[in-house]
């Protein structure tokens, strides 16, 4: 049977936490990970509806978009809506995973959903992750020290190339030497040239931690003098960011964008700013409430922005700018994301019950 961290597990695979923005909570936020799970609830956020129904269901697990917690909490108590929440679903035994801004970028996140509702086509980031400079070290060891001196490389921090970590490459060789008359060699004698059967090992490792991992690495070895290089990468595009950046297969007219853009979202209200009849082809999008990338759609010379909301001010600036921005509503732009984990999820674990919040709606209607 499955528990609440092999759920976990799996939902950090699916929307790996450093993903996530810096100021993110994400992750499991309240229960026990030993839990076994046979009814799982997905919800946008956890309110005392979405609470009341995990309950009433005997769930185990809620997996929320939005975190529980996004500050220090002081004190929880029944004088607060959001303290009878929490305490009701830990007296029930109901544990709380958020994914959140993880899930918004990750590959196949609410991100690429929502592209791919709208039929764009050569997605890719609005705002690229930076990438880390990385170096190559190589180091020449004898086989007795092999194992010690990559476990070295490997705690220091060396070998992580994306989700792999301990990655390195070995070969076989033969080494040389001639020591003088001060030296101590590990092998052979020195006054004379050795030739020594070694393997030369190499790693990455972020430029930043160059010095600490060589210093690791020549504690480990057993050379007196260790022959190593040490060689600067040159740094490429890095895959993945946040938002997504991709283009209609035609320009619309920026009314008939915001029609698609509500029937791909189920009927949603949509507000728009720019002027209706102006083509739109390339389209810049971020979730929920990420007024944030309208910078960076106006850097990426997108033609409009799609996002759930942003402040009047940025509505403004957009129109300053020369961008079009279409608002289709926080709600609406993340419970696709809600109702997919529930898919995915019910796919994984196939002896679980899963099921995206049946109470759970757009809170705002309009008049």
């Amino acid at each position: 049977m499955a528990t609440v961290a092999d759920v976990a597990a799996y939902l950090s695979q699916l929307a790996p936490p450093h993903l996530a923005a810096p100021w993110d909570n994400t992750g499991l936020l309240l229960g026990d990970d030993t839990t076994d799970v046979q009814r799982i609830v997905t919800c946008l956020t956890v309110t005392p509806e979405s609470a009341a129904e995990a309950i009433a269901e005997q769930a185990q697990l809620i997996v929320t978009h939005h975190p529980i917690f996004f500050r220090p909490v002081q004190r929880l108590t029944t004088a607060t809506p959001e303290g009878r929440t929490l305490l009701a679903l830990a007296r029930a035994g109901v544990a709380v995973y958020a994914p959140h801004t993880a899930f918004d970028d990750a590959v196949g996140g609410i991100n690429d959903q929502l592209a791919g509702r709208l039929g764009l086509l050569d997605v890719g980031p609005l705002r690229p992750r930076p990438v880390e400079a990385q170096c190559k070290i190589v180091v020449f060891v004898p086989e007795s020290d092999l194992a010690r001196v990559s476990d070295a490389l490997f705690a220091a921090g060396a070998g992580q190339i994306g989700e792999y970590r301990e990655c390195s490459f070995r070969v076989a060789g033969t080494g040389t030497f001639f020591g003088s008359e001060a030296s101590h060699p590990t092998v052979g004698s020195k006054g004379r040239r050795e030739e020594v059967s070694e393997w030369r090992l190499e790693a990455i490792c972020p430029e930043a931690i160059v010095e600490q991992v060589v210093a690791a690495m020549r504690r480990a070895h057993s050379y007196e003098e260790p022959a190593y290089d040490v060689y600067p990468l040159r740094s490429l595009p890095g895959r993945g960011g946040q938002g997504r950046l991709g283009r209609l297969p035609q320009p619309l007219a920026l009314d008939a964008f915001a029609r698609h853009v509500k029937a791909a979202l189920g009927g949603t209200p949509v507000q728009v700013a720019g002027s209706a009849t102006r083509l739109v082809q390339s389209v810049a999008l971020a979730c929920g409430a990420a007024g944030e990338f309208l910078s960076d759609a106006v850097q990426r010379r997108a033609d409009v922005f799609l996002t759930g909301e942003a402040r009047f001010h940025d509505c403004l600036s957009a129109q300053a700018q020369g961008i079009a921005l279409v608002l289709a509503g926080h709600y609406a732009t993340e419970r696709l994301g809600v109702e997919h984990l529930a898919e995915l999820l019910r796919r994984q674990f196939s002896g679980v019950q899963v099921w995206a919040s049946r109470r759970e709606t757009e809170p705002l209607w309009t008049v």
